[in-house]
């Protein structure tokens, strides 16, 4: 019997129908035909999905588990996202939160290149909380963003990262702009002693993307964006395992097109492709994730598992200085603070804001 994924869905339905509901969605996410069409012995033992469990949680709504081949992913990414969830995110009232994966598709998937351990010997932030902001606008050029970098660097912040709308564009080619942020940031070091981190932006096709991790390479800058959503999975899959001295930062844009779990989406599966750092909207910011959604995202990102490295939750989305305290209080130490535009509003003050950003995370003291 070859080893099962054990997917777990949210699922929308009455008494009447729930057994069939979940047999469709077995058979969706396995053979996508009628059984009944299949006279082959192994596919129909070791290939059809299979359900699991079916257990009420509330009035019309179930949790139903299916359990689907391994060997129907193999080591691909891509196809690991597309049998959990392919055709079945289409269907309406069906949402994926939890996936069980055996050894061999853990094996295959090296998690975090970095992880927690990297990322704080990189920047120095041992038992506090990793200081990060945010370099914005698009439309300025590349100078001009490299100024905003350096007074933010000043400041002594751990991280400076693009805003993910960065990209190559003519006003601000990635390039240039890497080049001259890497020349702000070491101007600033040289006076202070303090390396502040640059993380640009990655974009365009998995080549382009090679290439500018090489250049961003030769300049000292080792740490990434990504938004696996827009790059692909196995682009970014493939870009973790060919640059293993690197270190990525996950964005979430383009991920609310999916009805998947926000726990498992980042917590669990970008963390499994390599991200060390997992950006996500915190609760009480722009885009309304609750409390309980972000603690479970939190936990999974440091939980042990399967030998992974742990990641560190960055919450973002609207976060201002005003809730420095109250954030470090929920998450804890193992935690990126970004606060990116709440910075960059203060203008002429941004250094000074900058400063008392980092000193009241290093003052900070967990309960």
């Amino acid at each position: 019997m070859s080893a099962r994924i054990i997917a777990t869905y949210h699922v929308t339905a009455d008494a009447a129908s729930i057994e069939a509901r979940a047999r469709g969605i077995a058979v969706e996410q396995s053979v996508e035909m009628p059984v009944e069409g299949i006279d082959d012995p192994w596919v129909l033992e070791g290939i059809v999905g299979r359900v699991e469990e079916i257990g009420e949680i509330a009035p019309g709504r179930y949790l139903v588990r299916i359990g689907l081949a391994a060997e129907t992913v193999g080591g691909d990414a891509g196809q690991l996202f597309n049998m959990l969830f392919g055709n079945t995110s289409i269907q309406e009232g069906v949402e994926l939160v939890d996936a069980d994966l055996p050894d061999g598709i853990l094996a295959a998937h090296p998690g975090p290149n970095i992880g927690t351990p990297g990322l704080r010997t990189r920047t120095g932030a041992f038992e506090r909380a990793v200081t990060s902001g945010a370099l914005k606008p698009q439309g300025l050029p590349a100078e001009a963003l490299a100024a905003i970098a350096g007074r933010m660097a000043a400041g002594g912040i751990d991280l400076i990262k693009d805003d993910h709308g960065l990209a190559d564009q003519p006003y601000s080619p990635f390039t240039a702009r890497v080049d001259r942020v890497a020349e702000a940031l070491d101007g600033v070091a040289a006076r202070t002693g303090k390396r502040t981190r640059y993380i640009p932006s990655l974009s365009g096709n998995l080549d382009a993307m090679r290439g500018q991790i090489r250049h961003a390479l030769s300049r000292g800058i080792a740490e990434f964006l990504i938004a696996p959503i827009i790059a692909g999975i196995p682009t970014f899959a493939t870009l973790v395992r060919e640059f293993p001295q690197a270190g990525f930062m996950t964005h979430p844009t383009l991920s609310g097109i999916a009805r998947i779990a926000p726990p498992l989406f980042y917590g669990k599966l970008f963390r499994l492709l390599g991200a060390d750092a997992v950006v996500y909207p915190n609760h009480g910011g722009r885009f309304g994730y609750s409390t309980a959604t972000c603690l479970s995202l939190a936990a999974n990102c440091r939980a042990d598992w399967a030998a992974k490295r742990p990641c560190l939750p960055t919450p973002a989305g609207g976060m201002t200085t005003a809730r420095i305290s109250e954030m470090l209080d929920f998450y804890g130490a193992d935690t990126i603070l970004l606060i990116g535009g709440a910075l960059l509003a203060t203008r002429e003050l941004l250094t000074q804001e900058v400063a008392t950003f980092v000193d009241a995370v290093a003052a900070h003291r967990y309960s």
